[in-house]
């Protein structure tokens, strides 16, 4: 079995990583206890949208291909987002675990102090 020439990777491709980054994300903030872990699928929900961005400005599927680096300004919104909440989430992880020795988030109530 002889593979073809050339290989090319499409806009389907892409999306679909995109997809699986995205879903796995999804499970790993819905299935886990610990506040990290949680942050972790935050941020892969986040990289997954950023790679479906990316895709979008390469082949040219914003505006009808007249904006080339729509995505990429997108993504760098995206990225800024995402940096402000791994910070600002890290910072509360690290205050609620001295406060109450755990980041199990079952076992946190924040509203009994």
């Amino acid at each position: 079995m002889s593979l073809p020439e050339t290989l090319t990777v499409t806009l389907a491709h892409y999306l679909a990583l995109s997809g699986v980054v995205f879903g796995i994300g999804i499970a790993v903030a819905l299935s886990k206890r610990n506040a990290i872990a949680v942050l972790m699928g935050v941020e892969l929900m986040l990289n997954g949208v950023n790679l479906a961005l990316l895709a979008f400005s390469r082949f040219g599927a914003f505006a009808g291909g007249t904006e080339p680096l729509a995505g990429h300004a997108f993504v760098v919104f995206v990225l800024t987002v995402a940096a402000a909440e791994a910070a600002v989430a890290l910072a509360m992880a690290v205050l609620v675990y001295r406060r109450r020795e755990t980041v199990d988030l079952d076992r946190i109530s924040l509203m009994r102090w």
